[in-house]
């Protein structure tokens, strides 16, 4: 038996675009000499959906496409992902289903049993679970169906959240294999996380495992794709490419498959990125990019990713020097520019910054002028940034990072500038590996060394340096980590051996700060947690710990 694992890259909603892919890849595997081409979940309306499910006309056009499809497998059994009305007169309105199509028609109907709702998952909201798992017989084989979460368990997921082991049952009811359709969200180090758990769950079941994941960029989430097969005794016998679209063909009866490199976690890093630049861009209907750029490490790296995601030539950077500009900041700008071969203007704002200073010189007297006149730099630079995006159509990128987003070291309305923030999961000195990465890929360094190696600095007055305000990152980071995206407290941070002042101080402007966060443009998530949909802080609170 051949088994075809479609790999592709859905617009959320495009419900129409979506089934026309679905039929050329169903074409291709037929050519192929495939039995089965199986699909990611909801592959007919994309993941995540969200509240679009809310619209009964979203999930009529679902259910009508799954049937318009069925007509397209003759001669190969197609198993696609869509959203149902819940036949049953109780419990949430909605089903997230997989059909299994062959000879012209929806043969059955699948129901997804685990519902995930934690981080970016919130299919509670939606859906209601099925009851068990089911099988389908095809060609004399019995094949097990789950969708994503249910291939899930207690030690990938940290405990035990269901009660429920959909693979246990499948194998009970005599499945011989089991076939996957996931919408897994890429993040640092998760493909190993994942494959060990496929391993780890063909060898408990004693049978083999197809996983098809989805692949592309949709709002602040990347899907890298990295189907993979895994034999009964839990070795990896096939693998797709990572984070583009792929068709493997699997065929269970042969010892040797395609085996894609997983590559290392930086090349998955940059990868990634650039994957959620480009289809962000794209499926918001944004074709060119514009990015202030200071000659700093943040903006070169935006920079070199943007220009690898949709083009140098669509790449449009402005320089705004200051009164406070380094000599060497413009030229590294400049040189950066030339390097990657993206358009470059030079605009100076000190004429608007004396002009501002004169026209508050009244309405600022008696307050903070240090604070106020540091953010009306930023602020004239996020207004000619955004008067560039209104006037030619470009996406405007805000190029802080994980690290500022955290502190607050950076400005409404000013730097925070944007309709997408590709580094704003990337801490400070990870920003720094990957722009090593990206000279590594280009093999040149197309990043200008000058810009890798000097000290941080806003240039907001005469040398000033960001360790001027913030502890020196390589603690900082640390602290974030801990505090952010594994959610130890500043006690328990403490006890593992940092200094109590700088994580009490890091912990206060990380919670100060939630206001700013609350108002930036989306970040493309590639940690356990990023700013956005999968950390939901209060505003106004009061919770000190750690003192």
């Amino acid at each position: 038996m051949k088994i075809a694992l479609a790999q592709f890259n859905p617009i959320v909603g495009d419900i129409r675009q979506n089934l026309a892919r679905s039929e050329e890849f169903i074409a291709r595997a037929k050519s192929a000499g495939a039995d089965i081409v199986a699909f990611g979940e909801l592959s007919l309306l994309g993941y995540p959906p969200r509240d679009l499910l809310k619209k009964d006309g979203v999930v009529a056009d679902s259910v009508a496409a799954v049937e318009q499809l069925a007509g397209a497998c003759d001669g190969i059994t197609a198993l696609v992902g869509f959203v149902r009305p819940n036949p049953d007169p109780s419990g949430r309105p909605l089903q997230n289903a997989a059909a299994v199509l062959a000879n012209g028609r929806v043969e059955s109907v699948h129901v997804k049993t685990l519902l995930p709702t934690y981080d970016v998952f919130d299919e509670t909201r939606y859906f209601e679970p099925g009851q068990r798992p089911g099988c389908i017989e095809i060609n004399g084989r019995r094949i097990g169906l789950s969708i994503c979460e249910d291939l899930w368990d207690a030690d990938a997921l940290g405990r035990e959240l269901y009660g429920q082991d959909p693979i246990a049952m499948l194998a009970q009811d005599g499945a011989e294999l089991i076939i996957n359709m996931s919408a897994s969200p890429y993040e640092q180090g998760k493909a190993k996380t994942r494959e060990e758990l496929f391993t780890r769950q063909a060898a408990r079941s004693g049978l083999a495992i197809l996983y098809v994941n989805q692949v592309g960029g949709n709002d602040e989430l990347v899907f890298d794709g990295t189907s993979c097969a895994i034999s009964p005794n839990g070795e990896i016998i096939a693998r797709a490419k990572g984070f583009s679209e792929d068709l493997l063909l699997i065929d269970l009866d042969e010892p040797t498959q395609r085996i894609e490199e997983l590559g290392s976690e930086m090349s998955r890093l940059s990868a990634a990125l650039k994957l959620g630049l480009k289809d962000y861009a794209s499926k918001c209907g944004f074709s060119s990019v514009v990015f202030g750029s200071s000659g700093g490490i943040d903006s070169a790296v935006v920079a070199a990713l943007a220009a690898d995601a949709v083009g140098p030539e669509n790449v449009y950077s402005i320089a705004m020097p200051s009164r406070y500009s380094s000599d060497h900041s413009l030229s590294d700008a400049e040189l950066l520019a030339k390097n990657l071969g993206i358009h470059y203007q030079v605009v100076p704002i000190e004429p608007m910054h004396t002009a501002y200073e004169g026209a508050m010189e009244n309405l600022l007297a008696g307050g903070n002028l240090d604070i106020a006149g540091e953010n009306i730099q930023a602020r004239i630079r996020g207004a000619l940034v955004m008067a560039v995006s209104n006037a030619f159509g470009h996406l405007p990128l805000a190029t802080g990072n994980k690290s500022e987003l955290s502190t607050g070291y950076c400005t409404l309305y000013g730097d925070m500038c944007g309709g997408l923030a590709p580094i704003g999961d990337v801490l400070k000195t990870l920003v720094y590996e990957l722009a090593e990465q990206l000279n590594a890929e280009a093999g040149s360094d197309r990043i200008p060394r000058g810009i890798i190696t000097k000290a941080p600095s806003a240039e907001l007055k005469p040398d000033q340096f960001d360790q001027d305000k913030l502890p020196p990152y390589s603690l900082l980071d640390e602290v974030i980590s801990r505090y952010v995206e594994r959610d130890q407290t500043a006690s328990q941070i403490i006890d593992a051996g940092f200094d109590p002042d700088i994580v009490n101080r890091a912990v206060r402007m990380v919670d100060a700060n939630e206001y700013k966060r609350q108002q930036a443009a989306p970040v493309i998530k590639v940690t356990t947690k990023a700013f956005g949909a999968g950390r939901r802080m209060p505003i106004a609170q009061r919770y000190v710990q750690g003192d």
